[in-house]
């Protein structure tokens, strides 16, 4: 089947063809009719299989221009990476049509994407957070919303937006269909269905743990930190099919100092991206891995939903990932378009139960390799990786602690008397047991 067997327009048509795509993939097969029917609908795929066309062909087949300055097509995703890449592909799509696309993310000064929403669009994408705020100030109306699209809706509630996806849902207006795409279906995700979305048609296309084909992947068991840069070393210096490649680590601060390591080893050839780093760093980062400028990119699992870049030769995962479909994400950053791709996967003795869950997610098996002689197996271990001594825990009996009395001395019984002042004539009255008084004169005189 190719994209002239579907209800497309010529501009879209016309827009596929300077691309040189020809052949929609199945999640788009699948989505493109039912999006088109009107209903709401809820597609479960994997990152990789073409998910970004599933939605945007359906909504720009069915727009149509109107007067209106507020958006008609809404789409959620949950980086910044990924509003751009969205972006980017919508403004491909539409070149032979009049369409206005713009992004919103944060980290940007909200004033300059006000600007941008009160010059008016007809496509708006945007992460969860700078919408809501936007909405809020008064920037952006709803009211004009025909289709509200969720991308890698899953990612989205991992990264904590859940009170703000489900708040945005409650202000739009009630008349418009609903797009879902997510790589799992979560009881979470279940549950924003359930309230939001009015009888969606559920549709599958290589969820997460089905294996892509072109994928190769392969494994080494590697014992620490250091062993596993010794690796990454030796495969930079002797395998040349690395022309592309996408390092994913555990965490910032790992990622940090695997950048370090290698800047040194292959000055100019590096470069890091995570959450810590400034926003222009990230994209000026990216933009140099997709241009060719440097070779090799160390990322965080964060990262891996919002990476779409052509031409991924290799994704190496320095670190096993501890969630299964964590995995998933990463290696589908390669192979991409039906093109083929290396999967290589660093484990340490620690990993292994990583490993497993890998495996049993996939149903299958991944290509385990001896480690190459010339690599220098280290035994200096990271403090990370020192073994903890588990100290027993001693209770000690606490002394019991005696009631004491007040912390002054009892007072002497000569010193307890009290202090009055006696009138005097209070005195003369206890001396002569009668009160002492000068009489009365006059009174005898008076009577007489």
């Amino acid at each position: 089947m190719t994209f002239d067997d579907l209800n497309l327009n010529k501009p879209l048509l016309n827009a596929l063809a300077d691309m040189g795509i020809t052949h929609p993939t199945t999640i788009q097969h699948k989505a493109f009719s039912v999006a088109m029917s009107g209903r709401d609908l809820v597609g479960i795929a994997q990152t990789g299989t073409g998910k970004t066309y599933a939605y945007l062909l359906p909504c720009l087949r069915q727009w149509k221009f109107s007067k209106d300055r507020f958006p008609q097509i809404l789409i959620v995703v949950p980086t910044r990476e990924l509003v751009l890449q969205v972006v980017e592909e919508a403004k491909k799509l539409t070149a032979y049509q009049n369409v206005i696309v713009a992004g919103v993310f944060g980290g940007v000064n909200i004033k300059r994407h006000a600007n941008v929403v009160i010059d008016g669009l007809d496509v708006l994408v945007a992460t969860p957070g700078r919408l809501l705020d936007l909405v809020l100030s008064g920037a952006l109306k709803l009211k004009s919303i025909k289709r509200f699209v969720i991308d890698e809706v899953d990612e989205m509630l991992n990264l904590g937006f859940h009170s703000q996806l489900t708040r945005l849902l409650d202000l739009l207006p009630e008349k418009r269909q609903n797009l879902m795409f997510s790589a799992t279906l979560t009881e979470e995700v279940a549950s924003i269905i359930s309230t939001h979305f009015n009888d969606p048609e559920n549709i599958e296309a290589a969820p997460t743990g089905t294996p892509l084909k072109n994928i190769c992947q392969l494994g080494y068991e590697v014992p620490n930190f250091n062993t596993k840069t010794h690796l990454l070393q030796h495969l930079v210096q002797t395998d040349r099919s690395m022309t592309k490649v996408l390092v994913f680590a555990s965490t910032k601060r790992l990622a940090d100092v695997l950048f370090e390591k290698m800047d040194l080893l292959f000055p100019g050839q590096f470069g890091v991206i995570h959450s810590n780093k400034a926003q222009n760093n990230r994209f000026h980062t990216v933009n140099a891995f997709h241009e060719g400028k440097i070779q090799f990119l160390i990322s965080t699992d964060i990262m891996a939903r919002g990476l779409d870049i052509a031409g991924v030769s290799h994704v190496v995962n320095f670190d096993t990932p501890d969630v299964p479909e964590n995995y998933m994400h990463r290696v589908g950053r390669t192979g991409r378009a039906d093109a083929e791709g290396i999967a290589i996967t660093f484990v340490a003795d620690r990993e292994t139960q990583y490993r497993d869950r890998i495996e049993t997610l996939m149903k299958t098996g991944i290509s385990w390799l001896e480690l190459p002689e010339e690599v220098d197996v280290s035994e200096i271990l990271t403090p990370d990786e020192m073994p903890r001594v588990a100290m027993p825990y001693l209770q000690v009996k606490t002394p019991s602690v005696k009631e004491s009395g007040p912390a002054f001395q009892e007072k002497k019984a000569k010193n307890k008397k009290e202090n009055s002042k006696q009138s005097h004539k209070a005195k003369m009255r206890v001396k002569y047991k009668k009160p002492k008084t000068r009489g009365q004169k006059g009174q005898k005189n008076k009577r007489r």
